[in-house]
């Protein structure tokens, strides 16, 4: 006979947070967001830490490059999907990685004996406005100049014409050998007054570039997520069927951390998945998922996770409880794999993060989530309604919308990932549709952040450790959830200031 679990599956929307004691010094200002993305001993620091508990789903309507810069510039963490050939992962890795973070890796490049035509296309290509010109045309020839969109204009100068003609000559631009450090860059950017620092081999092919753009713009970003060379972090997904491709290409990339993608990690495919790069890259951190239970958390957390993804079936775009009758309700699968984390902790002395994958309908499911023991957060729907996501913005009578389709959807045609058997698809998982179109990421993040900030400290904490351990949750009735919203008529005219 089946196993019947007693406790009834909840949500998120079940419970409400009860205040503590708002100390005085409880502020969102000195709220640290800081938490950890990796398996670590306890008492130890993460090998990598996330500085705002965010991190996007593994889905090709969500995971872009620029959504990674833009996550990872916030504090967070993208994933990008496997849903795609090896290369293009790969380019997509670099593409991030290559960001202006530091010393730029130049991807506008030309030659001397070029067009300025060519040259204006290579531009409008890449989006930047200054191009390297090398020998052969690459990011790693020997460097005879540079050239800006200040240089020329098409109404004033014969585009048929040589770069060579419009360049500043290596002889006439500062540069730097390639020992000199971020911060000797930055201080000869502004004691010299130049806009840009080529940084050169003892040959003199071009290693780097530093702008002067980048020191102003990192100082918009300060909760910058990076590595040891300031590069952007960024992670990647990967499944249990081309792994032994896919993840060589995704680490000589750079990838920083790579999660093994499935609408059910409970299986001996992940776990063999798991020692097979353990074995063979046991210097990249790889993650593992999705689970319900505390006895799959801990399958994973012994077969070698760093981390391990929670959620099955809560998420806006799945029908996988609607087909298939499998998941849990995300709060009750939360509270009892974070559970199982804390006795493996207690076991073993090692610490294997939680991600909390779906469910969060609300921004103050993301403090439940918390407080609950998750880690940190991953979610789709959020981040596909901002403009660095993959989907097309639509105009709708109402306003504008964002395509979103699920993994399971039959548009994603990701048929591996869901085991049915044969070459497609049986029956979907996920279905294809919108969300309402939200606007840049970097201020939707920034609003949903301070509330998480201020729900903390109404809570009496500071860090997230301090939330999980203190935090007071109420179970809520039906007519309780239903005096959370407003029950008023709301005003749908800006009032009359006088």
């Amino acid at each position: 006979m089946a196993q019947i679990i007693a406790e009834v599956s909840r949500t998120f929307n079940e419970y409400l947070l009860l205040p503590n004691r708002t100390r005085t010094d409880c502020s969102p200002a000195t709220v640290d967001l800081r938490t950890p993305l990796v398996r670590h001993f306890g008492g130890e620091v993460s090998a990598i830490e996330l500085h705002v508990p965010f991190t996007s789903a593994i889905m090709q309507a969500v995971g872009t490059p620029d959504l990674a810069i833009a996550l990872a510039r916030n504090g967070g963490l993208c994933f990008l999907h496997h849903n795609q050939p090896v290369l293009d992962q790969a380019a997509a890795v670099r593409q991030v990685k290559n960001f202006k973070a530091g010393f730029v890796t130049s991807d506008t490049n030309v030659r001397p004996d070029d067009s300025l035509s060519l040259l204006a296309d290579v531009m409008r290509r890449t989006g930047h406005s200054t191009a390297a010109v090398t020998h052969d045309g690459t990011a790693a020839g020997r460097l005879l100049g540079l050239v800006t969109s200040r240089d020329f204009h098409p109404q004033r100068h014969d585009l048929d014409g040589p770069v060579s003609g419009r360049m500043t000559a290596l002889a006439d631009l500062p540069h730097a050998g390639p020992d000199v450090t971020l911060s000797e860059a930055n201080a000869r950017l502004w004691d010299e007054r130049l806009d840009c620092l080529p940084v050169l081999d003892a040959e003199g092919h071009l290693l780097h570039l530093v702008f002067r753009s980048d020191y102003t713009d990192n100082k918009r970003f300060p909760n910058q997520v990076v590595d040891a060379a300031k590069r952007l972090r960024v992670g990647a997904g990967v499944n249990t069927h081309d792994y032994r491709e896919r993840v060589p290409a995704l680490v000589e990339a750079g990838a920083d951390v790579l999660c093994l993608d499935s609408s059910d990690g409970y299986s001996d495919w992940q776990a063999q998945a798991l020692t097979w790069v353990k074995k063979h890259y046991p210097e990249i951190p790889v993650g593992g998922g999705n689970v319900v239970d505390g006895e799959a958390f801990t399958f994973l957390a012994e077969a070698g996770a760093d981390f391990v993804k929670v959620g099955v079936g809560g998420g806006s775009i799945c029908i996988t409880r609607d087909q298939k009758g499998i998941g849990r309700g995300q709060a009750s699968a939360v509270l009892d794999v974070c559970a199982a984390r804390d006795a493996f902790r207690e076991r073993t002395g090692e610490y294997v993060p939680i991600c909390s994958d779906g469910g969060l309908v609300h921004d103050y499911h993301v403090a439940l989530a918390l407080a609950m023991g998750a880690d940190f957060v991953m979610m789709g729907r959020y981040f596909a309604r901002f403009d660095q996501a993959a989907g097309a913005k639509l105009p709708t009578r109402d306003g504008f919308v964002k395509e979103y389709w699920g993994e399971g959807s039959n548009r994603a045609r990701n048929w591996q990932r869901y085991g049915q058997g044969g070459q497609g698809l049986v029956f979907e998982e996920g279905v294809d549709g919108y969300v309402p179109y939200a606007g840049d990421l970097n201020e939707g993040l920034a609003l949903t952040i301070a509330k998480l900030k201020t729900t903390m400290v109404s809570c009496g904490s500071i860090t997230l450790p301090e939330f999980q351990s203190t935090a007071r949750l109420t179970l809520v009735s039906d007519q309780s959830f239903q005096e959370n919203h407003a029950s008023v008529t709301l005003r749908d005219t800006p009032p009359t200031l006088t």
